[in-house]
């Protein structure tokens, strides 16, 4: 469902030079596979990410949605594609309610398909009490919450979440951890970002592991265990970082 081949990025920035923030990354995500992408502030996570959601353009490398290339079909590809990112912000004045359905009319949803998919989501993540609540007005959970909502309005096949769990209490991380089984039962192919090593393991079914714009590992959270020797996911992060070259 996503394939990525020799993925590479390079910035170029006047005071610090050439930048390569990816770097010839390959990995792959199946149908029905939660792959978690683990890596330290600045390590290329993001712009990977962003490199699959077709907001950034590679430099070389390729990458795919269900078979559609991000850079040659860039809007079927995003038209299979829930992207979920801290940057993406809400529409302050409209209501939770009007933000999910209007997100599905823009994915070409009918009126009525819209207003029925905005009433499953509600229900899911328990928003009927804040479904005419402007977006502003909302508690950062239930935000956090309407931002998914939104994402996964369209249903789409491949979803990509970068840190979705951050900052919510523990309730609402589990609604989210909760809906993001779910949709791996019904066969999605979910890449989850996070920085929470325990919901990590407890979550992905793979891990793959950024590092300087590398990917210096990839396995099971068992694999990844056995590999380091560890068997606390924070010492197998910190010992595979550690070995690869550490940030002061």
């Amino acid at each position: 469902m996503i394939t990525v081949k020799n993925l590479t990025k390079v910035f170029e920035d006047k005071k610090r030079g050439r930048i390569v923030a990816v770097d010839n990354i390959s990995f792959e995500v199946n149908r029905g596979e939660i792959f978690g992408l683990l890596g330290l502030n600045g390590a290329g996570k993001t712009t990977t990410l962003r490199l699959l959601a077709t907001i950034l353009k590679p430099t070389s490398g390729t990458a795919s949605l269900d078979g559609l290339d991000v850079v040659k079909s860039p809007e079927k590809a995003k038209a299979k594609l829930g992207f979920l990112t801290g940057a993406t912000g809400l529409y302050a004045r409209l209501q939770a309610r009007e933000m999910i359905r209007y997100f599905g009319l823009l994915y070409g949803m009918s009126e009525a398909d819209a207003d029925k998919r905005t009433d499953e989501l509600i229900a899911i993540f328990n928003l009927k009490d804040f479904a005419a609540v402007k977006c502003d007005k909302l508690s950062s959970g239930n935000k956090q919450k309407v931002s998914i909502a939104r994402t996964m309005v369209h249903d789409p096949e491949v979803i990509i979440l970068d840190e979705p769990t951050v900052g919510l209490d523990v309730i609402t991380s589990r609604a989210v951890v909760n809906f993001v089984n779910d949709e791996k039962k019904r066969g999605k192919a979910i890449i989850f970002s996070t920085h929470v090593m325990h919901e990590a393991e407890k979550l992905c079914d793979r891990i793959g592991i950024i590092h300087y714009g590398k990917i210096i590992a990839v396995g099971t959270p068992d694999e990844l265990k056995t590999i380091t020797r560890c068997n606390d996911m924070d010492d197998v992060f910190v010992k595979l970082v550690e070995d690869n070259g550490n940030v002061s």
